[in-house]
Order: structure tokens, then sequence, then C-alpha cells
């Protein structure tokens, strides 16, 4: 197995941006957070507009950071760099780092799988500094992790392609100016024939649907979007026309998720950060209600030690994961394995986290003035989106026994 020297402490400078984004994130994401979760569908527009403005200086984060020059400078420290500070913004809010302008996961994808010009022509207007949105259009009522099951069409009219379908739980899908559509050309060739189709707001026949109401993460807006006979240019077929490029579409358009999954998987650690330190701040604070009652607080419990204990370790694992996914990408190495890894680790390890502080600081812990109830509800997602925990298990154990599901009997 190839090992790989890595450094992942943060130089001066960047330590410097990251304890300023903490204190950011302490004084104005969170507090922003709290009141958004209380009334869903009002966006917090403060803090989203303050985050642009650090991300237009370069201190914030962006999905698909390997590519779009969030970092400080330096070619090869941009993913690594970005995951540093998504994890401290997150450990604020990552329902308000959701909510982010930018090119979004439809970004990613064109950056993954378009051409030099799609490129150019997509990409370029989130660089100007104004406040616009990208996002992508995958899952459907019965077609999440099997898209092969995708029943989005996309048929070839002339000089021009027809998509006619309903995608749910598209992140910023009401504001976004483009989408990044997944739909079948030919759905007897089930995965080989989903291909992705780059749609811009305002397109006659696209529509936005409800907006979702949501567990968790409810400072950041989830659409369904509605296509109907909408008509869209050939040209915004994503990536290459031919037949080459068709057999390479899906796993084109798959690539999007090794860019993404290492910063998924940072915001899920920034979460389970902010969990762990707040529970041991109350554990060790003896005007916080939870003491024994005889002179000792509940850090003293040997089991309540052990527990502490382990879940910072899991925690420092799986940011680990998530460093040394962004590390590869870093380095122009193939990391769709690590990635996976990092997102199946994050996702479990977050929800598991708020989980167990909840239940070492009790009954309180779950009333809505409790910051770990929302916490443990905001949790939830990041062991669902971008591939559910179950399937990167799946495809962790497929890469490393060394087989797919084609060759299954």
């Amino acid at each position: 197995m190839t090992t790989h020297a890595l450094d992942f402490d943060p130089t001066e400078k960047e330590a410097n941006i990251l304890a300023f984004l903490h204190t950011f994130a302490e004084n104005a994401m969170r507090p922003a957070s709290i009141i958004a979760d209380a009334h869903e569908h009002e966006r917090p527009q403060g803090a989203i507009e303050a985050l642009h403005q650090l991300q237009s200086g370069g201190m914030g984060y962006r999905s698909g950071s390997a590519v779009d020059g969030t970092g400080d400078g330096s070619p090869a420290a941009k993913a690594l760099t970005s995951i540093l500070r998504a994890e401290e913004l997150s450990w604020g809010a990552a329902s308000i780092l959701l909510s982010r302008p930018g090119p979004g996961l439809g970004g990613a994808a064109i950056q993954a799988s378009g051409t030099p010009a799609q490129k150019e022509q997509w990409l370029k207007r989130y660089e100007d500094g104004s406040v616009r949105f990208g996002a992508m259009a995958l899952t459907e009522s019965n077609a999440g992790s099997d898209v092969s099951a995708i029943e989005t069409t996309a048929v070839q009219d002339g000089d021009h392609w027809l998509l006619n379908g309903t995608k749910i739980f598209a992140t910023n899908g009401a504001c976004a100016d483009v989408v990044v559509v997944w739909a079948t050309v030919d759905k007897s060739k089930g995965k080989d024939g989903i291909r992705a189709f780059i749609v811009e707001k305002g397109t006659p026949g696209f529509s936005i649907g409800r907006l979702e109401h949501k567990m968790g993460i409810r400072a950041s807006e989830t659409a369904e979007l509605v296509f109907q006979d909408c008509r869209i240019p050939r040209a915004n077929l994503l990536g290459e026309e031919n037949p080459s490029a068709e057999k390479k579409g899906f796993k084109g358009a798959m690539a999007t998720f090794d860019l993404t999954r290492p910063g998924v998987a940072a915001m899920a650690v920034g979460i389970a950060r902010a969990a762990l330190e707040h529970t041991v701040q109350v554990l060790e604070s003896e005007s916080g209600g939870f003491h024994l009652g005889y002179g000792r607080s509940r850090a003293h419990l040997s089991a309540l030690q052990d527990a502490v204990q382990a879940m910072d370790a899991q925690i420092e694992a799986a940011r680990l994961l998530a460093r040394r996914a962004a590390y590869l990408l870093d380095q122009k190495q193939p990391n769709a394995l690590e990635a996976s890894m990092a997102k199946a680790k994050a996702g479990r390890v977050v929800v598991d986290v708020c989980a167990t502080c909840v239940e070492l600081l009790g009954p309180a812990a779950l009333t809505r003035a409790h910051p770990l109830e929302m916490w443990l509800r905001d949790s939830k997602v990041f062991d669902i989106f971008e591939g559910t925990g179950q399937v990167q298990r799946l495809v962790i154990a497929r890469r490393i026994l060394g087989y797919t599901s084609k060759e299954l009997p």
C-alpha cells in the first residue's frame, strides 16, 4: 500500500486566520443559526452576507475548494486549507456555512466534468464578488444513492435538450443562478445513461416547488425543483458530447463528490467538536447545575471520563481522515477511497458524539434552550447527504476487496 508524507499543521498565517474565523463563528454564526433554526425559511441574511465578505476576501470556504482558489495562494495547499476553515466555521454553524454564496455542488460538478469552455462560461461569474448561488439536483423521491433509478429524462431535440422530471433536497436550489441537473438519456443503459446538464435560472419550464421542512440544518434552504419540457441549449450537456464521453458521464459526475466529501467530513467534525467542547465546559462548571451534589462534578466519574476520551479520539480520527483526503487532492492524486472513508467516518462520529453528549448532560440538553438539542438534529444529515454512510461503507469494502458491483453473482 502506498504511503504519503503528511503535514496537516497550519502555517502561522493560517493559524491566525483560523483564530479570527473562530471568533466570527462564535459571535456571528452561532447566534444567527439558533434564531434561524426557530424560524425556518427565514434566511439569516446578515450572517450569510458577512460570510460572503470573508469568502470574497479569501478567508472563507467554498465547496469544491480544491479547485476554486480559496487557499492562501499556494497551489499545493488549497483543499487542506479550505477544510481547516470548514471545520472552524461549522463549529459555529454548519447550516449557515451550507447557505454561503458560491457555485456550490453545481460548481464542483462543472469543475470535475466540464469542458474548458463550460468552466469559463459558468464559473467565472462567481468570481466578481456578487452574491450568487449554485446548486446540484440529483436526488428524486425514488432515487437517492441508487442513481440508476433516476427518472428525470433528457431528450435531444435538434440543438436543444428537453428535461422532464422532479428533483428534491437541492441545497440552495431556490436561490441558485445555475443548477446542474442529473437525468437519463437512455434508461436501458442504467448508470451509463446518466448525464448532467447545466440549467440557468429563468429558463422556461424550470420552476421551484416546495421548500422542505427539515429536522435539522434549518438555516439552510432545501428545495424541490420541477422541470417540465425545460428546453436548454445542446451545449449545456456537461462534458464532451461523444460516445466515449457518454460512457464516462456517470463516473465523471461522481468525481464531484471526491472534491466535496472531505469538506463535508470536516463540517461534521466541526459540529462534533462543538458538542464535545460545550459538554466538557458544562461538566466542569459547578454553576451549570449538572454536578453530583456532594462537592464533586460529574467530570470526576470514571465512566464519564471514558466516554469523553472515546469521543475525543473518534473526532480526531475523523479529522485526520478528512485532512488526508484533502491532502491527496492537493497532491493531484486519486482520493476516491479516502474521501469515502472520511465521509463515512465523520458522518457516524458526529451523530454518536452529539447523542452521547445529550446523554451525559441529561434531560435539560433536549430542550430548545440548549444548543446540544439543535446540534443533535443538525448532525444526522451528515450521515446521509453526498452518499449515505451505508453506501460509503459498501463502496469502501468493495475497493479494499478489489471488486465492483458488476462482478457480483
